[in-house]
């Protein structure tokens, strides 16, 4: 991955011009609406001295550049109870990306505080997975954070599968980081049409899902849904890929790269999406150790760590790909991150449909497995195998057990214990939205109003997995 361009925070010197836009020209600047006019322009029209000419130099060049204006982010000292104000953002609001409120502390545009409050979208999944068998599991955890339901289905069933000791299927494995990584693809393209919709741009809401759309065609042609799908299940997946999988998997590894280079053209080196996001919602290596957050957030900050590389599940130590990092902390990285990264799912999925291998799709373990469905009309005992997996499920050792996946949003954990019985006694969940959210405060004192939303998006919360 290139190297960002650096961000330049604090105050300007007067011969830095690193923030120019693109294209402007070394000599004639853009004159400062409101400051002091020069002496002598040289060059007047009819809306006042806005083009300057080329002896602009010392003050009245930093002026002009913008580099002699005072920092907005400067705190200011003493500021009394009766210059600030409270003010709620959501909970119904459409740039929360779900159902989040935010008590914002004002002095004047200036945030002084911010309080996440949450709760809204509470469903009690935890719960409920105390009810459910081992095998109906799957079908709760993928509601949670549904922008990425095979990351749930991976992280419960490894889990179950650690207390039950099977060993999956190798065709099993490979399909399940295909399946994973097209939607860590999806979930990366809704960040970035939303994203850039946030900012201004709205054009990279049609572009973003135009290329999603791609994605969700093949979920829904292999599960039978376009989300929730209840397809990675303990002991491998519910069905194999369809007739043809071959043919959709090298048509989106052929659009998919055209649309991410779109999103470069519109986005990377746009002037206003540069001023929109660089020095935005600052996070530090230290403060992502301090809050837990993880995932994309958390290497744009500099932090090299990825659950794939750290602690690989699913053989994801037999892929090759990069972790891609930052060096700033702020959206503008965690921009480029999150684009880097859609690049190396792109591999990734290219090399899981390479080395696909034959065989079975689920364990041949029959405790876990139900037989064939054309046996269930053949053999009393077939049918009656199958009817005791899907009404009583089946037993679990007593134990307990932690597993953690990278989400596309972060460290996915689920600590799972059993009793011995065919329901889990205790379902916990480390979601990453959650700890995400959390850092708000951190990232958006002392900004401005203006950038809330754009730090807000940049974090790509799903609510449905801070509320689960």
């Amino acid at each position: 991955m290139s190297n960002p361009p650096d961000i330049v925070t604090g105050e300007l010197e007067a011969a830095d011009v690193s923030r120019r836009p693109a294209g402007a020209s070394e000599h004639r600047e853009l004159w400062l609406s409101g400051t002091e006019l020069p002496p002598d322009t040289g060059r007047w029209t009819s809306e006042g001295a806005q083009e300057l000419g080329e002896d602009a130099e010392g003050e009245a060049l930093a002026t002009q550049m913008g580099a002699g204006v005072r920092d907005d982010y400067l705190e200011r000292s003493e500021v009394s109870d009766e210059e600030t104000q409270i003010i709620n953002m959501g909970p119904q609001h459409p740039a929360t990306h779900g159902v989040l409120r935010l008590n914002l502390e004002l002095d004047g545009e200036t945030i002084r505080r911010v309080k996440p409050i949450i709760g809204y979208l509470h469903t009690g999944m935890e719960k409920t997975a105390e009810t459910l068998t081992f095998a109906q599991g799957a079908t709760n955890v993928t509601r949670m954070d549904y922008l990425s339901p095979f990351h749930n289905e991976l992280a419960f069933s490894l889990a179950t599968e650690q207390l039950l000791g099977v060993d999956i299927p190798p065709r099993a494995r490979v399909i399940r980081v295909l399946m994973t990584e097209l939607n860590r693809l999806s979930s990366h393209l809704v960040w970035v049409a939303t994203q850039g919709m946030d900012v201004g741009a709205l054009s990279m809401m049609l572009y973003g899902f135009r290329e999603r759309e791609l994605i969700l065609a093949f979920f829904e042609k292999t599960t039978g849904l376009r989300m929730n799908h209840n397809y990675i299940r303990p002991g491998g997946v519910a069905a194999d890929l369809p007739d043809g999988w071959e043919e959709d998997v090298a048509e989106i590894l052929e659009v998919i790269p055209r649309g991410i280079a779109d999103y470069e053209t519109l986005l990377t080196e746009n002037p206003i999406f540069m001023e929109r996001t660089q020095g935005v919602g600052v996070i530090t290596p230290e403060e992502c150790h301090a809050f837990g957050v993880t995932g994309p957030n958390a290497r744009a900050a500099g932090v090299d760590w990825d659950l794939r590389k750290a602690f690989p599940y699913s053989g994801f130590e037999e892929y090759e790909f990069d972790v891609p990092t930052g060096r700033h902390g702020d959206v503008y990285d965690r921009y480029l991150v999150r684009i880097e990264e859609m690049r190396q799912s792109l591999s990734l999925v290219r090399q899981a449909a390479e080395r696909m291998p034959r065989g079975d799709y689920r364990t041949d373990d029959r405790k876990v497995t139900p037989p064939p469905r054309a046996r269930i009309d053949q053999s009393m005992e077939a049918l009656i195998h199958h009817f005791k997996i899907f009404t009583e499920g089946f037993r679990v050792p007593e134990g307990e057990a932690y597993q953690a996946v990278e989400s596309p949003r972060g460290e996915l954990g689920m600590y799972l214990v059993s009793s011995g019985g065919a329901k889990p006694w205790r379902l916990h969940v480390r979601a990453p939205s959650f700890a995400n959210v959390q850092a708000l405060p951190v990232m958006l004192a002392d900004s401005l109003i203006a950038d809330t939303i754009a730090t807000l998006a940049s974090l790509d919360p799903v609510l449905g997995d801070v509320d689960r």
